[in-house]
């Protein structure tokens, strides 16, 4: 599973009666990067995953996969969609199947694959996502979170170069979320290009290499810290600024953190911090007699 740069240019989408969901949208994901898509409800963040995917036609703007134009024409679709999927939000809109492993089975059974093939992508995107215990199990015994990696399981057994979220980690637990993750770490480095949306601006901080922000129909991208630091930017989109980023430069003002760039990570962030002082130890000179200072 190799990467591919995706790119969007220039997009524009509205809706009839309404207003201009894009306008002039641009977008970079080199190949094998992991992006974090941000931005308020209603932002567009859903209407750029959908024209990526090709799934939904802008009425101006391209995308392009390695450079190559999506062509909006049956050969184009399919071929667009062997190499870029996109996985909804709620996984009952892409499960069907009596069983998870005839659910993943059934995009690969549609490229006209050899059994054998079938069967080892199957297998492949269920360990990748660590659902291989789940194989016989119908789909709708799953709990929620199952069900999230089980539909990115069959996207993954389509062996795509770009692989589209939106909201993989809405609405789960915060085991579920560290499971769904691991697995996303996984296909990273099987070198899979992941752009993920996300309303979560600390989980985006942590895990990405980028983040894009749709704001006012186009999009703000750049390096994590740098984006996610920019309250400008965060107070269009209607979003708040990462706890780390926020304490960290709190404690460099006290003093307490060296200058360079600050913690992504919770861990990183503790891991910074000066060490505590020891306990002075103190020395009982006799009955009625203070400790030594």
């Amino acid at each position: 599973m190799s990467g591919a740069a995706l790119a969007a240019a220039d997009l524009g989408v509205g809706y009839p009666g309404g207003r201009r969901v894009l306008d002039g949208a641009s977008l970079t994901v080199p190949a094998g990067r992991r992006l974090a898509l941000l931005g308020a409800n209603g932002s567009g963040k859903t209407t750029l995953l959908r024209c990526l995917s090709g799934a939904l036609t802008p009425a101006a703007g391209q995308v392009t996969v390695d450079g190559a134009a999506l062509r909006h024409t049956r050969r184009g679709l399919h071929a667009h969609r062997r190499a870029v999927q996109l996985v909804l939000q709620d996984p009952d809109d892409q499960l069907f199947s009596a069983s998870v492993a005839q659910d993943v089975s059934f995009g690969p059974l549609n490229m006209d694959l050899s059994e054998d093939e079938v069967r080892e992508r199957v297998a492949e995107a269920l360990e990748l996502l660590a659902v291989t215990d789940l194989a016989a199990r119908p789909t709708h015994q799953l709990s929620y979170g199952e069900r999230k990696r089980v539909a990115i399981a069959g996207a993954v057994a389509m062996r795509p170069r770009v692989l589209l979220l939106d909201e993989p980690t809405a609405g789960l637990d915060p085991t579920a979320v560290t499971e769904a993750l691991t697995a996303l770490d996984r296909l990273g480095r099987r070198g899979c290009t992941v752009v993920m949306s996300t309303h979560d601006v600390d989980l985006a901080l942590g895990w990405a290499d980028e983040v894009a922000v749709v704001v006012d129909g186009r999009v703000v991208q750049g390096a994590p810290d740098d984006v996610l630091a920019d309250r400008a930017v965060l107070d269009r989109a209607r979003l708040d600024q990462p706890w780390t980023i926020a304490v960290g430069a709190r404690l460099r003002e006290l003093g307490l953190l060296p200058a360079g760039p600050l913690p992504r990570r919770v861990d990183d962030l503790l891991a910074a911090l000066p060490a505590a002082p020891s306990p002075r130890s103190t020395v009982p000179l006799g009955p009625g007699r203070p400790p030594l200072p």
